[in-house]
């Protein structure tokens, strides 16, 4: 964050300084403990948790400001809003740093992973700042840019949205360059009504942009390619097609990630992914997208993406037992990412030679469209060979299924049940846990994990 004194960040954000002035030189926290000298508290009022009431064990781990809504007894700067507060100054040090360079990347899936991508790729080159975990929200993007210094050259920001009009804030906020939509999706179907208005939300980024600004579109749907209309600008497109500016070419899959020939305007280079899944190929496209039009070559696109490492938790995490491997996949779930999931086990379990085990959870969000969407899924796993599904307080999965389908379906009623099934998994064996984030599998994945590692102990294996 760039120094400022806490008067002048009062004038900023139109609130009143409560103590003796001070010198802030560090970027804001919502947690407390995570506090460092120097830096800045905001204090929210959630539904459980009241920030005001952590006020000063954020000063005792270094905080020197909060902002609040109420006095309270160490320093702070009083506003109506905390939340419009610190977006108000996120956006004074985005007008400030004249020669930043900020990314903003939506779409229904895959912003995580092609945020950490890109940043593996222009950390190479120049410092990178990126948003820690999902802070993709009113409060996530001016706290990655409070991260900025006068020393940062490019700040990437996650833009997400619950309602028509979020991502036009947060841009307003922001003030982006470039501006990158991977793909309109069936994710938050039921919050938002329809594609047609998730692709109206999504191309808020795109008509944001000013006319020197640089719109990333995916071709992987058609209501994101047809937001080059909203940009008068430059353009870039990624795919899998010749018409695609950045592209991809001969495909393969080698245990269980992606390998392409990457295809850009300046030339072709070899890419292999460290991350699991055909679907990460539109990740890693949209990131090299971006990088080329900040002038990186295709060898210095291609050598990062080869060499990222994605530390997004409960996404595609694949942990690799002995002679067992689980994918924790249970951050979220939509049908295009449950399809891309089970597409990966059913590869790796093709791999190995054992069996392949399916545990999911709901797909959230998804309003009307939710039974037939997890009929769709359920059916896809019988199709490309799943041999069990566990389903856990979602029958809708074994609606469509055939009964003289191979798949083994294990309908369970909630995650006590599910974790019974343990005791079947042999050696070889491929597990998928997955489910909207409310579900939380990654419990089944735990366990499943803890009870292998304890049979191999029982056994006498090493781990």
């Amino acid at each position: 964050m760039i120094d400022m004194k806490a008067s002048e960040i009062a004038e900023i954000i139109g609130g009143e300084l409560h103590g003796v002035d001070a010198l802030v030189t560090s970027r804001a926290f919502l947690s407390s403990t995570q506090c460092t000298e120097d830096s800045i508290f905001l204090a929210i009022k959630g539904e459980r948790v009241d920030g005001h009431d952590f006020v000063a064990d954020a000063f005792a781990h270094g905080a020197v400001l909060a902002i609040t809504s109420q006095v309270v007894a160490e320093r702070c700067i009083v506003v109506p809003d905390v939340t419009v507060a610190i977006g108000l100054l996120a956006g004074h040090i985005r007008s400030s740093l004249k020669d930043l360079t900020v990314i903003g990347i939506t779409g229904s899936q895959g912003k995580t992973t092609t945020k950490e991508l890109l940043a593996a790729i222009l950390g190479t080159k120049a410092e990178t700042v990126s948003p820690q975990g999902n802070n993709n929200n009113e409060l996530g993007v001016p706290i990655t840019l409070l991260q900025c210094t006068p020393e940062t050259t490019y700040c990437i920001v996650e833009m997400g949205a619950r309602h028509q009009g979020d991502i036009a804030k947060l841009a307003e906020i922001a003030k982006p360059n470039i501006g990158v939509v991977l793909k309109v999706a069936a994710a938050h179907l039921g919050e938002f009504g329809s594609l047609e208005i998730i692709a109206k939300t999504k191309s808020e980024l795109i008509s944001s942009l000013s006319n020197d600004g640089v719109a990333v579109l995916g071709q992987y749907d058609p209501m994101t390619a047809a937001m080059t209309s909203l940009h008068s600008g430059t353009t870039l497109t990624f795919g899998e097609t010749p018409a695609a500016a950045i592209r991809a070419t001969d495909i393969e899959l080698r245990d269980g990630r992606a390998h392409f020939d990457l295809v850009t305007p300046e030339g072709r280079s070899t890419v292999a992914l460290r991350q699991y899944g055909l679907h990460q190929i539109p990740n890693a496209l949209a990131a090299a997208a971006v990088a080329h039009a900040l002038g990186f070559t295709s060898d210095q696109i291609a050598g990062a993406l080869s060499t990222a490492e994605v530390k997004a938790k409960w996404r595609m995490e694949v942990h690799t037992l002995d002679d067992l491997v689980i994918i924790n996949d249970s951050y979220n779930a939509s049908p295009d990412s449950m399809k891309a999931a089970i597409a990966t086990l059913a590869h790796l379990s093709q791999e190995r030679g054992g069996e392949s085990w399916a545990f999911l959870g709901n797909m959230r969000e998804l309003g009307e469209s939710s039974a037939q969407a997890h009929a769709e899924i359920g059916t896809l796993a019988a199709t490309v060979g799943i041999d069990h599904l566990v389903t856990i307080g979602a029958p809708d999965y074994a609606a469509d299924i055939v009964d003289n389908s191979q798949i083994a379906i294990h309908p369970c009623a909630d995650i006590d049940e599910a974790l019974t099934f343990i005791q079947y998994l042999n050696r070889g064996d491929v597990v998928l846990c997955k489910a909207s984030r409310s579900d939380g599998l990654e419990v089944v994945a735990q366990e499943i994990e803890s009870a292998w590692l304890a049979k191999l102990r029982e056994e006498g294996v090493e781990e």
